[in-house]
This record gives structure tokens, C-alpha cells and sequence, in this order.
């Protein structure tokens, strides 16, 4: 039997960016909240003065294990959905500071038009332009309304940026300049400049010099050393939230973190329809907990987001056959379908491409959302080309030749020596969108350790995804010929999205709207039907924005903490969309 608990105005599951954001606002804003972690008590002493690309890159050290813990996945609804195991193809953030701990750093804001992309595809090209197959959805917020979020996430993180030429006209500098320009940088800046393109260096969660963030956090500037992706920063110079809002929480005593906590149910009141709380099994020791609290904020990752939901039976869950309900409904993400590009190997060129970070890169947005005319295209949205300078690892990264090189032999060494420091890959990151028939239920036939049904995925390509893929690669093979590559290799894209999954952005779920017949909580992320349940992070994207998603679930984050906050205040309501925070 479950040990009760004394009762906290918040409980906080998970502890990445999102519940470490909420987690820290609402304890300066003195609130009692518990937050709770399934993983380790992570810390950023961790990952001081440790390089090693066996354990993060090839091991997945820091990777949720995926033995027991895992989804099944299948394409077809009429399939049978097998477990994932292999780390290599789903990678899932564990510990404290989740999957931000091993993000690259790459920093966009969301467009104007995505936020709003069904009424402003309707208003530009009709109705007629959204495929059958699509469940193509406004946010239910703009860019505007989510502006000041997006400054408040960008000042805690410290990004490093500068102004892209055909973005909103910032209301802020950047809190850093941007990352320095390398030569392969300058190059494809160059030639993307006589194109008529329009260059820019990507804002970077990669410091480019000591920063200290409004909360009193500080950082270090990036020493350029290659190890972001996958691996905890070495020098303290990533924005994570092991550098920022988790130590915030911390100095509050009115915060507590528990660790090895494994939440498995919330707490639901039927007849009120309210939450009461939510149920934990302590990894360590086998006991469960029940933690009451005022207001319960779901904040893990989005497939434990809502897993979290269906096995507590809260919401309606999505039924593909008849299009209705609302939980596991719009399941999308930024795999396989995106980073399509060309790989360009140059004769005469050599650079030291052992040297990055997970953001130094540069980047073009001409093909990104509308910013060009789709009245002739078989597709709609659309995405950044980037070229990134991550840095070359030792064992897996280096190994660059061309495609009719054998792959052993005499040539095999002489091409992969020859174009070790001399091929550069661009690519496109192209929107994802939702579909009917991708969604998320209950597994009814895999369960985990403790008996309860895992996760299930059902997905495949819709009508956009190649079309776009298509339309990127052709112009990444532009721009690498451009560039004066002697070969251009264009990218290969599959004709179906695999069973196995290759990536870790994945997303809705639990999507945002301003409908509760098409969405599962509202621009503050408040459900519509449990007024005391917050669902944060990516779970809440109606769609795949065409850009990478941490800025985006930041600022939402910040967004459902001024919501948590005046819930609590306006003793238990809906918080009105309509009413706007003038200190955001």
C-alpha cells in the first residue's frame, strides 16, 4: 500500500527544461514544489573534465536504457507494433536535466506562420492546399503573445546569436554575440550570399563568452572542444538545466528535488474532476508514494507525458477510425524524414573539422515556413538549411568518402584519408506534420516491470514528408555546388518510415489549441477538462515546426508557470488565454 505524503501546492514530474523551468519559477514565487525525477540525481560536476566518445556517443551513457523502459512501433494501424532497443535509433534524455543535458544548442524561434499555419495556409492558397490526410492545427497562441517567453527562456539560456536577416525584428539583442565564423562557415555563407540567399550564424545554446543569467546563474564560454551532442558540457558552457533553473529550484528551501522516483499514475478525482496527486514507486527501494498536491504539472518527455495521461484514464483517447478524442492525437517529430541534404567532397580544401561545437554553424531560412511562394508545390511549410560544424569525433565521425569507394581495401583507406578534413555535409530541416493515422495508445500486448502496458507509436510518412525532402535536397545540391564541392552526393530518402525510430525529437500527443475538440490543453498548457492538470513540453505541438524544438518548449514552459501561478492565485479556474501578463 502507498504511503501518503503531506501535500505540496505543486508536484512536478520530471526535470528537464521544462519542469526545471516551472520547478524554479514558482518556487521564487515562493509556492511548496516537489519535483520528481525517474533518473539520477545528475549534476553538472559530472561531466568535468570527461571526454569520451565511447561512453556518450557509442554507449549512450546518459540515454534512457531501452532493455525494459521503451515503446512499440509500427507503420500500419492493422499492424502488430514490436519493443525498440536499440539506443542507437531512439535516443531518450535520463536524469536530471533530461534530454537537454545532451542537446546540440541549436537556437530558432518558431515562425509567425507556424503558430498559426491552418488559417494562414487557408488565407494564402485556400482551403484546398491542406492534404486530406493532414490534421493541420493553429496553436491556439502567435508569435506575438508568445514573444516575451521566448525572451525570458533565450536570457536564462544565455544563447549566442545574431539577427536573422528575414526573421521578426527582435525586440532584444541576443544575450551573447554569436559563435565564431569558421572557414567552412564563411564558405557556405558565401555561396549561399550569391545565390541571393540570405546567411546568418545560428544562434547557439554554446556560450561565446562568461555569462551570468538573470537568476545569477553563470556559464563559461565554449572552449570549441566537440563534445556537446550526446555528452554533458565539459566546461560548463552549455545552456542546460543542470547550468540554470535546476540549481534556481535548488537555493529555494521551499523546493525539493526526489530522485529514482518513477511516476507512474496521477491522481484523479472522477467526480471533480480534478488531480489529486500522483503515484511514485521509488526505484530504489520498490516503496510507493502518493505526493498530493494543489496543481500536478506533467513535465517528462512526451512519450512519458502521455503515457502518464492514458494510464490514468484521464482525457479522451484518440480513436484513428473515428477521428475523435484528443490524447495521442497529432503524435509528430523532427527523425528520419528530416535532415535530408547533400554531402559535398572538396579536391583542394582542407579544414579542422575536429574542432566545433553542437551549434557552430551557419544557416539559410529563404526556405523556411511560408517565406516562399508553395502555389506551385506539392507541399506546404518548411525548414532551415544548416551546415554545422559539430566536430569530428575519434572513432565514429571522421570516416568521410565517397559512394562507389569499396568499403575495404587499399582505396577504401586512401579515400577516407583524402577526404578526412575535406567533405561537408548541408542539410534540410524540413517541418513534420500530424496526420490522422499517427498517434499514440496503449500497448495491449507489451507491458513494463511493473505490469503496466507500454507506450505504442503508430506512424508513417504522410502526403508532405517527401515532397519536401525532395524540394531540400535539390537545393542543398544547389548551394554544394555553389560552395565548389568536385562531388555532390545527394541524400537518399526512404520510401517509408522505418519501424525503428532514428533520432529524439518526438512530440504532441498532447497538443495546444483553442479548441478542446481538436486539443488537449490550452495556450498555457492547462488541460481543458482537469483545470488543476498542467502538461508541459514537446507532447503540447500540434505540429513540427521547421526548426529544432528546445526554444519552443522553453517558452511554453515559462508560459505554464505564469499559468500554475495564477491558478493557484485565482483559487482553481480555466486561465483565460485573453489575459495577458504584462511582466512576462
Amino acid at each position: 500500500m502507498a504511503t501518503e505524503l503531506e501535500k505540496v501546492d505543486v508536484v512536478v514530474v520530471g526535470m528537464g527544461w521544462a519542469g526545471g523551468i516551472v520547478s524554479a519559477e514558482l518556487a521564487k514565487a515562493g509556492k511548496n514544489v516537489v519535483g520528481l525525477e525517474k533518473g539520477h540525481n545528475a549534476k553538472r560536476s559530472d561531466y568535468i573534465g570527461v571526454k569520451d566518445e565511447l561512453r556518450f556517443d557509442n554507449r549512450f551513457e546518459i540515454m534512457q536504457t531501452l532493455k525494459g523502459d521503451t515503446i512499440t512501433s509500427r507503420n500500419e494501424i492493422d499492424e502488430t507494433a514490436l519493443p525498440i532497443r536499440t539506443m542507437k535509433d531512439m535516443q531518450l534524455g535520463a536524469d536530471v536535466g533530461g534530454a537537454s543535458v545532451h542537446w546540440a544548442g541549436a537556437t530558432y524561434r518558431y515562425w509567425p506562420y507556424e503558430f498559426e499555419i491552418r488559417s494562414q495556409t487557408i488565407e494564402r492558397y485556400g482551403e484546398d492546399k491542406i492534404p486530406d490526410d493532414m490534421n493541420l492545427q493553429d496553436w491556439g497562441i502567435t508569435y506575438e503573445e508568445l514573444e516575451p517567453y521566448y525572451e525570458k527562456w533565450e536570457k536564462t539560456a544565455g544563447i549566442s546569436g545574431e539577427q536573422d536577416p528575414l526573421a521578426p525584428e527582435r525586440k532584444m539583442e541576443w544575450p551573447n554575440p554569436p559563435l565564431n565564423e569558421t572557414p567552412s562557415l564563411k564558405l557556405f555563407k558565401e555561396a549561399t550570399a550569391n545565390l541571393g540567399l540570405h546567411p546568418f550564424q545560428i544562434a547557439a545554446g554554446n556560450m561565446s563568452q562568461n555569462y551570468e543569467n538573470p537568476d545569477g546563474e553563470k556559464l563559461n564560454a565554449c572552449m570549441y572542444c566537440s563534445f556537446c551532442t550526446r555528452a554533458g558540457c565539459d566546461f560548463d558552457a552549455k545552456s542546460d538545466p543542470l547550468a540554470t533553473v535546476v540549481p534556481t529550484a535548488l537555493r529555494h528551501d521551499n523546493f525539493e528535488l526526489r530522485t529514482r522516483a518513477n511516476v507512474r499514475r496521477v491522481l484523479y478525482d472522477e467526480d471533480n474532476q480534478k488531480a489529486t496527486g500522483v503515484m511514485y514507486t521509488d526505484e530504489q527501494t520498490g516503496e510507493e508514494f502518493e505526493q498530493p498536491a494543489d496543481v500536478v504539472v506533467l513535465a517528462a518527455f512526451a512519450f512519458s507525458n502521455n503515457r502518464l495521461l492514458m494510464l490514468s484514464d484521464i482525457g479522451e483517447q484518440y480513436d484513428p477510425e473515428t477521428r475523435e478524442g484528443v490524447i495521442g492525437r497529432n503524435f509528430n517529430g523532427q527523425y528520419n524524414s528530416a535532415f535530408h541534404g547533400a554531402v559535398g567532397y572538396f579536391e583542394n580544401e582542407k579544414w579542422n573539422l575536429y574542432m566545433g561545437a553542437g551549434a557552430l554553424g551557419a544557416a539559410v531560412n529563404d526556405y523556411a515556413a511560408d517565406n516562399f511562394d508553395h502555389t506551385d508545390l506539392d507541399f506546404i511549410g518548411g525548414g532551415a538549411i544548416e551546415l554545422r560544424q559539430y566536430g569530428f569525433a575519434a572513432i565514429s565521425s571522421s570516416n568521410n568518402y565517397p559512394k562507389d569507394t569499396p568499403s575495404w581495401g587499399a582505396e577504401y583507406k586512401k579515400q577516407s584519408l583524402k577526404y578526412a578534413y575535406s567533405a561537408l555535409h548541408i542539410w534540410y530541416t524540413s517541418i513534420a506534420m500530424s496526420y490522422w493515422h499517427n498517434y499514440l495508445d496503449l500497448d495491449p500486448t507489451y507491458k513494463d516491470e511493473y505490469g503496466d502496458p507500454l507506450l505504442r507509436a503508430t506512424y508513417k510518412f504522410g502526403s508532405n514528408e517527401r515532397p519536401i525532402a525532395e524540394f531540400g535536397v535539390e537545393k542543398c545540391v544547389e548551394i554544394m555546388e555553389e560552395m565548389g564541392a568536385d562531388i555532390v552526393e545527394a541524400d537518399e530518402i526512404p520510401d517509408e518510415f522505418d519501424h525503428v525510430f532514428s533520432g529524439g525529437h518526438y512530440t504532441g500527443g498532447v497538443v495546444m489549441g483553442a479548441d478542446p475538440e481538436t486539443s488537449a490543453v490550452n495556450s498555457y498548457l492547462q488541460m481543458w477538462d482537469v483545470d488543476n492538470l498542467f502538461v508541459v513540453g514537446g507532447s503540447a505541438f500540434p505540429q513540427f515546426g521547421g526548426h529544432h524544438p528546445t526554444p519552443t518548449i522553453g517558452a511554453l514552459a515559462y508560459r505554464a508557470a505564469e499559468g500554475v501561478e495564477r491558478y493557484l492565485e485565482e483559487e482553481g479556474q480555466l486561465v483565460e488565454p485573453e489575459t495577458e501578463s504584462s511582466n512576462a
